[in-house]
């Protein structure tokens, strides 16, 4: 872990739900607003309410059942709050929402709950779709929109870019990256000939808000002395004197075969990370299942984290067919130097129950054990 057990990011807490051999979940926390992404949604239920109540995005990676099939648990716990929940996805998801949707009676719909809006990612444009609870979750087309560039969701803190790449059907890898914060190079200050005051302030004001329109007052200096004087464009006045320090980023990316066009977009996409989520699902001596089903093999991860490099590489989606093998998994992985590998245990979904385990519990007081009283 990084220093004070935290990884270096600045409003985001990253965690994850599930266990190397658990459906892949990732849970983002942006601390400044109290909400948080998600980032897959396979099997969900252990999740505490307080925990998915905060979330405002869910981005899927593809419609397998266990990429997906938590989306009802959701809507469950979000059904009767008027704040609507965004979903992304490859191409086709918002039918499979619908479809999910609709296989439930929602006779008792009442005008006050939730609309899940589903956002399709294309390559070249996004479609829009609503699903308002008070309609009973009947899908409405609302339009589409050209995509000009990899980002998807924005917020003031965090935004999320988004890749498409091949698992035989198309599927989304996504960037998190957490906007530069406010920060002045004292340096780049002098060299304009300013002096730091409280006009910084309205500066970092005006630069949050996205506010350009008005000067601001600033203080400089020349042979004269110090003077006010206005600055009429507050966001070129930023760009001037802004300390350039790198930001942190997560990125995901899971299901996805090792092909030169799938590999090329990871590069392009995936560089300069602090932490790396992915998929390692087969070992090396099984490559020739992970070429069969497109998934990833330590020797693949290997040669992705040597060109990408990131700080943290959290590996997950180990098979199931690994688990009295987990350990090696961590003995084949070799990132580079400067990569550090951060481990899950085998699970985190709590244990399957069976009939030994509450066979007590329907047992009148005092019976015996043949069921007599």
């Amino acid at each position: 872990m990084a220093s004070g057990n935290h990884l270096p990011f600045r409003y985001c807490e990253p965690a994850c739900f599930g266990g190397l051999l658990d459906d892949p979940l990732i849970f983002l926390r942006i601390r400044p607003l109290g909400r948080a992404l998600l980032f897959d949604c396979g099997q969900v239920a252990h999740l505490a309410k307080r925990v998915v109540k905060p979330i405002a995005a869910v981005f899927i990676s593809h419609a397998h059942m266990d990429h997906i099939m938590g989306l009802p648990t959701l809507v469950r716990h979000h059904h009767a709050s008027p704040r609507p929940l965004d979903v992304f996805g490859p191409p086709g998801m918002a039918e499979r929402v619908q479809h999910l949707l609709g296989g439930y009676d929602w006779n008792l719909a009442e005008p006050t709950w939730f609309t899940l809006r589903c956002h399709e990612v294309h390559a070249d444009r996004v479609l829009h779709y609503r699903f308002p609870g008070p309609d009973r979750f009947m899908g409405v087309y609302d339009g589409a929109e050209p995509r000009t560039g990899p980002e998807i969701w924005s917020c003031r803190y965090v935004s999320v870019e988004a890749e498409l790449l091949d698992h035989k059907l198309p599927v989304l890898a996504f960037r998190a990256n957490e906007r530069p914060h406010f920060s002045v190079d004292p340096a780049r200050l002098e060299a304009q000939g300013l002096v730091a005051g409280e006009w910084l302030r309205d500066l970092k004001t005006r630069v949050w808000k996205g506010e350009s329109r008005h000067p601001v007052l600033v203080i400089r200096r020349d042979e004269k002395g110090c003077r006010e004087e206005p600055a009429d464009d507050p966001a070129a006045l930023y760009e001037a004197i802004r300390a350039r320090e790198r930001t942190a980023s997560l990125g995901y990316v899971t299901d996805v075969g090792w092909t030169g066009e799938n590999v090329a977009a990871m590069e392009r996409f995936l560089g300069g990370l602090t932490l790396l989520c992915a998929e390692c699902t087969f070992l090396e001596a099984d490559v020739h299942k992970a070429r069969a089903s497109y998934h990833l093999t330590t020797g693949d991860l290997n040669r992705l984290t040597g060109r990408l490099a990131p700080r943290y590489l959290l590996p997950l989606h180990l098979s199931k067919s690994y688990l009295r093998r987990t350990v090696d998994l961590y003995h084949e992985l070799q990132p580079p130097r400067g990569t550090e590998i951060l481990r899950l245990p085998r699970h985190i979904v709590p244990a399957p129950v069976g009939v030994a385990d509450v066979a007590g519990w329907l047992r009148p007081p005092g019976g015996r054990d043949d069921g007599t009283t």
